[in-house]
Formats: structure tokens, sequence, C-alpha cells
């Protein structure tokens, strides 16, 4: 797949979400189209297993904490994607976010996704708790099925098949969520097809309770229910403002069927590349390996203008939050462009 391209969360057989005879979905209603987008709203998103060191994840952290982001997150994953060599070498998810819990201040601090093929949900219970509790309670918890079938075989990982990710993932949601909302001095019992505990005391605790969880995807009916029973974000990445607008009627639809009652929140994912004229864009663009015309079709890219234009159209579908893909992270000026010019014409 593309490398600048994120495709997590988990993933049903089909990937035409209307296929088996399922019925295409008009997108909702939605809020104020005349309502904006605040850069609270707008999360810098970055895949360090392209070639990052802990130093500069660093650096595009403080530099979005500084410009009043929303958050940054980080991309899951060990193995470099495409035709690049990956130096100086993969980074873990969570230590990252450890890291950045105490070399930051107040910006919050997320993954989109951690596979449940790469830690175990008591281990990864643990880790989130942990890290949250490093960071003041800023932490939130992306969590997806997998889907890198050639990393898995480059670290070791074991690689079931979709319907058993699934199942795994739908056991993880409810152990790490069990776990975290157990009682002190109680115990945590669960058993599931692919994962059980026994007798948990559900330690270390989380400072936030709960900790937000994002599921996200584009699976046309398993998706939207395991979303709606675990999740506080529902996250589509990488696909059209259209198929946005379905996925997130169908969530709506499915949190409905169970009568839940707390909002769900919608957010997206975009390739961002922006430029204050043509030649900058043009630069910026040949600088991650992507063609202008291209990235202007399938993500956030264009001039100052444009891309704003176009965050405010995907607000205006019902995204509440979108988190904006850094491939460059040695450019730094770029997030101070989107914060100082984007944002405020959104």
């Amino acid at each position: 797949m593309e490398p600048a391209i994120f495709a997590h969360a988990a993933r049903e057989a089909t990937a035409n979400p209307c296929a088996a005879g399922e019925r295409a979905l008009a997108p909702p209603e939605v809020g104020d189209e005349t309502a904006t987008m605040q850069l609270s709203d707008l999360r810098i998103f970055v895949e360090p297993q392209q070639g990052a060191s802990y130093d500069t994840l660093l650096a595009v952290a403080r530099r979005a904490e500084a410009l009043g982001f929303g958050a940054f997150f980080r991309s899951d994953h060990y193995l470099v994607m495409g035709d690049h060599d990956g130096l100086p070498g993969p980074t873990d998810a969570w230590v990252t976010l450890a890291g950045l819990a105490r070399d930051t201040d107040t910006i919050r601090l997320g993954t989109l996704v951690s596979p449940v093929t790469f830690r175990s949900p008591g281990l990864l219970a643990i880790s989130v708790a942990q890290v949250d509790q490093m960071s003041g309670g800023r932490v939130e918890l992306g969590l997806g099925a997998g889907w890198y079938e050639r990393e898995h075989e480059a670290y070791g990982f074991d690689f079931p098949p979709t319907g058993r990710r699934f199942e795994m993932l739908a056991d993880q949601l409810a152990i790490v969520q069990g776990l975290w909302s157990t009682p002190v001095g109680e115990t945590f019992s669960y058993r599931g097809s692919a994962h059980s505990v026994v007798d948990s005391p559900g330690l270390p605790k989380p400072v936030q309770q709960p900790v937000p969880v994002i599921v996200g995807g584009g699976g046309a009916v398993k998706t939207p229910a395991l979303a709606a029973r675990h999740a506080s974000e529902f996250n589509v990445g990488f696909r059209t403002v259209e198929f946005f607008g379905e996925q997130r009627a169908r969530v709506q639809a499915a949190c409905d069927e169970i009568g839940r009652t707390t909002p769900m929140l919608y957010s997206a994912a975009l390739v961002t590349c922006v430029g204050r004229d043509e030649a900058e864009y043009s630069r910026r663009a040949a600088a991650i390996g992507r063609e202008p015309d291209e990235l202007r079709t399938n993500g956030a890219a264009g001039t100052v203008t444009e891309v704003a234009e176009l965050i405010a159209r995907w607000h205006a579908a019902g995204a509440e939050r979108l988190y904006l893909q850094i491939l460059d992270l040695d450019d730094l000026d770029h997030l101070d462009l989107i914060a100082n010019e984007v944002a405020p014409l959104t």
C-alpha cells in the first residue's frame, strides 16, 4: 500500500461497504454548516516507521503543543512502507508516548492505531494506564485489528486470519476497558474467544476515567457495532468525504440500535500538504514523493485557501476532529503555516 496512506482499525472481508446487498446510507444531517473548526480540533498525526528518531518526534510534538494543536498522534508500526530505507529504524509507539508524556506538558497523545497483534490485552492495559499516569491524564488509545502482514513476518508477530483478528479486537476492547473500570480491591474476569483473564486486580489505573478509546474502519456491520459498544470516537482514515458520511450514518445507527446515550465523536484522517502558493505546495509534495494533483484528490492538500475550504467541508459533513498526517517531520514550518494561516480560515 502507499506509505503515505494509513489504513487502520478492523476491516471486514469486503472492501466494498455496500457489498452483499448492503444498502448505501445517505450522510446524516449534521449541525450548522457555518460552524467553524478550531485549531484544537486539528491533530498532528505522524508515521515514524518511515524514518524518525525520538528526538525528531519530540521536536514535532513540542512544536504542535506550542502552536495549539489538539493532539500529537503516531502510527503503531515497526516496518517501513514503500520504497524507503526507514532509517534510523522503528520506534515503539508506547515507549515513544511514555517519553513524550514526560517531555511535553499539555498536548494530548495517542495512537492511530495500535494493532491487537502486537500486545496482549493485559500488557496493553498496563502500558496505556502507566503512560496516562506519566502524562497527567493526556492519553488516548486507538485500537485496531492490524493489517500489515509483512511487518509481522519481519519482527515475529503472529498474524491470524482477518476473522480471528477481529475476535481479538473485540476481546481486547472488553478486557482493557474492564481492567481499567474494575474498582480497586475487586478483580476482573473475562472469557472470550481469543483472549481471557481470570481474577485480575486490574492495576494500574489510568488517571482518566474513562480513557478515550478510538475505533475506526470501513466495515459496514461489525465495525460500527463494535464502535458503538466500546468507542468514544470513531475515525475514518484516508477515504472520501462521501464515504465518511455513509460510515458515520452506519455508526450512529449502531449506537441507536443499542440505546447508547453517550455521544460518539466522529473524526477523519487526511494526508496533509499545504503551501502559501503553488510553488511552495509543489515543493512540499515533492519532498514526500507525491504528485500535487494526486494529493489534491486524496488529501488535505493545496494552497492555504484550498485546504481551509476542504477542512470546512469535512466539518460540515460531520467530522468534529481531523488528524492531519504530516509526512515530512523535518519541516516544522509546515506546522506553523497550518496553525497560523489555514486554521483561522476554517
